[in-house]
């Protein structure tokens, strides 16, 4: 059957309430969200547990091999989809054909018209050559990240590259070139450190998102 002339897909509309709750309005359309983060709905909806982070067979390969976990679900119907996750702060991002690079466990929800993936970001050292991974977030639409504690928004340029503790880091988006370096934090300095500590940084014009909180990384003692 033809699609009529000037018809567009229903999108979800993405709203906060307040600022640890996603509300979704659908209108038949789907979202993918974090598996278990549905908190109330009203309306008709349809839930369905996704495997390899709503990627496929292919990307349940790919995630297991690069240990980037996330498990999503599917939700799909007509009315308002609550979402929230151990009360974490929410923040909305607006995508328009670009890429936004989000650790698994910050992404809560996307919109139909985004697309997940898994990237390589670089070396965590060539003494131990441990690649690190990330989740993609690319195409049109919204989506919902979360972060312990109100996220900030940091400015990248050519004249101010950004260094970020990667126990801090949230997400990021733009033209930005990303590489590790060695550093000494808080924690090695302290002593309370025994392995290899090192620090993120951007290069190039973009956005960087960091929480007031670090959380277990894969730096080890960062």
């Amino acid at each position: 059957m033809a699609t009529p002339c000037g018809y567009r897909h229903p999108v979800a509309m993405f709203r906060l309430q307040g600022s640890k709750v996603l509300a979704v309005d659908m209108t038949g359309d789907a979202v993918k969200a974090k598996n278990g983060s549905m908190v109330a709905y009203d309306g008709q909806m349809t839930f369905k547990k996704l495997s390899g982070g709503g990627e496929g067979v292919r990307g349940m390969v790919t995630r297991r091999i690069t240990g980037e976990q996330m498990t999503l679900m599917e939700v799909k119907g007509q009315g308002t989809c609550w979402f929230a996750d151990r009360a974490s702060e929410i923040n909305l991002v607006s995508l328009q054909g670009d890429k936004l690079f989000v650790e698994s466990s910050n992404l809560l929800a996307t919109g139909s018209g985004l697309r997940t993936g898994t990237s390589f970001t670089g070396m965590r050292g060539a003494s131990q050559g441990n690649g690190l991974f990330t989740t993609t977030v690319e195409g049109h639409g919204q989506a919902a990240i979360m972060s312990d504690g109100p996220a900030v928004v940091l400015r990248v340029s050519s004249q101010y590259p950004l260094t970020v503790d990667p126990g801090a880091y949230i997400a990021h988006q733009g033209n930005l070139r990303q590489s590790f370096q060695s550093g000494v934090t808080f924690r090695t300095f302290l002593g309370e450190g025994g392995g290899e500590a090192f620090q993120i940084r951007f290069e190039g014009d973009g956005v960087v998102y960091v929480q007031p909180s670090e959380r277990n990384s894969i730096a080890g003692d960062v």
